[in-house]
């Protein structure tokens, strides 16, 4: 009994040791996005495209430090906010030093002051908020900290970019504006306002906001946007909002443009089909159409991996390579306060997309070259499987690179 004791407390130390070391040797990523619900399929579908980019862009060019891998760890949050801040502290507990995230930008304000908080009192076990499409413009004004970096253009930034494309456009007289009620679609409203307030004289006949995630039928709305007389809309839905308002406004024979953020592939694109054709203009960085060796090449194995989900967030690219690339400058993978000191004013170029980018030292919002692309059939990478995608028709090299924050940034 006493051997046998020994022989399984022996196992049990060398399994601790064994896994112990073996985490060790892994850098993990916890990505904490919904991967159930009504908004699953935009979740799974940035999950895909994190776990191909840390395979392809850095494990399969020997890890970093010397050999280490990384590892994306999916967490649930189920579109929740308290769960979203559960499975935060699930990372933590595990020794995770990096929180992925960036399907709500309401979800992301929350995480920030959690991260913010946690790192103030847990000096050791600190961690990085890697935010890759959370654009409420405050995270990176008012609420920035210096564990949070941004990856995506803000909704400021983007607005700016979309309003000088409506802005030429002449016929457009009457805009309506709707979108979730939460902080990112209040951004795009106020956003929207204020720009075409600046530079058009374009006159806003509706200004609406709906429950996110719990409409069904926008048939109502799409009555309201046609009665107004809307020359086009404008809108920040996404995921299963955006499919459901797009076939209510197909169905509902509206015809104009729809200026949107994130309005190609999760479904959308194979909603709108020949009905899209020419009418959503989407903004948006990293241009997948026209294509370039190394984005073929990229996206044919992707695919071939993912059959059913699209390459659409190249921002999540371009945050595994810069982080991979922090690691190394930092010279370790749990020394979180020189990773981000050498995340903040990181410039980088994207070879896959062709573009700079600079991770902006005063605020952590990353300038990059922003893009508006029309929904069309004339492509080389579809979404959705669908025969279309977007082409890129117009585009702002580091847009925004000079626009001013509200910042004040407080550095360990």
């Amino acid at each position: 009994m006493k051997i046998f004791k020994t022989i399984a407390s022996f196992a049990f130390a060398a399994g601790v040791f064994l896994s112990s070391s073996v985490f060790a040797d892994t850098v993990k990523i916890a990505f904490i996005d919904p991967l159930s619900g009504p908004f699953a399929t935009t979740g799974t579908g940035g999950l895909a495209q994190w776990k191909f980019a840390v395979e392809k862009l850095v494990n399969e060019k020997g890890g970093v430090l010397g050999g280490k891998k990384m590892e994306i760890v999916a967490l649930d949050n189920k579109m929740d906010g308290k769960e979203s801040l559960v499975q935060v502290q699930v990372a933590i507990d595990q020794g995770i030093r990096f929180i992925a995230q960036g399907n709500s930008s309401g979800i992301a304000n929350a995480i920030t002051d959690m991260v913010k908080k946690h790192n103030k009192r847990n000096p050791d076990k600190r961690v990085i908020f890697i935010n890759y499409s959370a654009v409420d413009p405050a995270l990176t004004n008012d609420k920035c900290n210096f564990w949070h970096f941004r990856f995506d253009a803000n909704a400021d930034i983007k607005m700016d970019v979309l309003t000088d494309i409506i802005a030429d456009n002449s016929a457009m007289k009457k805009m309506y504006l709707i979108g979730q009620d939460y902080s990112f679609g209040k951004a795009v409203a106020a956003a929207a306002e204020k720009y075409l307030a600046q530079k058009t004289s374009i006159e806003i006949v509706g200004n609406e906001l709906h429950p996110i995630g719990k409409v069904k039928d926008f048939t109502p709305y799409a009555r309201k946007i046609l009665a107004a007389g809307a020359d086009g809309v404008i809108t920040g839905n996404w995921g299963a909002d955006m499919v459901n308002l797009g076939r209510s406004l197909k169905e509902s024979g509206f015809s104009g443009p729809i200026y949107c953020y994130y309005c190609a592939g999760d479904g959308i694109t194979k909603t709108f089909s020949a009905a899209g054709e020419g009418m959503l203009n989407v903004v948006h960085e990293g241009a997948m159409n026209p294509t370039n060796p190394e984005l073929v090449a990229y996206h044919k194995e992707f695919k071939a991996k993912y059959p059913a989900a699209d390459l659409n967030q190249a921002r999540i690219m371009t945050a595994t390579m810069m982080i991979a690339k922090a690691i190394e400058e930092a010279g370790s993978a749990d020394d979180v306060v020189k990773i981000a000191y050498a995340l903040e004013g990181m410039e980088f170029y994207n070879d896959i997309f062709k573009t700079k980018v600079l991770m902006r030292e005063k605020d952590h919002q990353a300038i990059q070259n922003v893009n508006v692309s029309l929904h069309t059939k004339d492509i080389d990478i579809d979404y959705d499987n669908s025969g279309y995608g977007i082409k890129t028709y117009a585009s702002v090299e580091m847009a925004s690179a000079d626009s001013p924050t509200t910042c004040k940034m407080k550095r360990p």
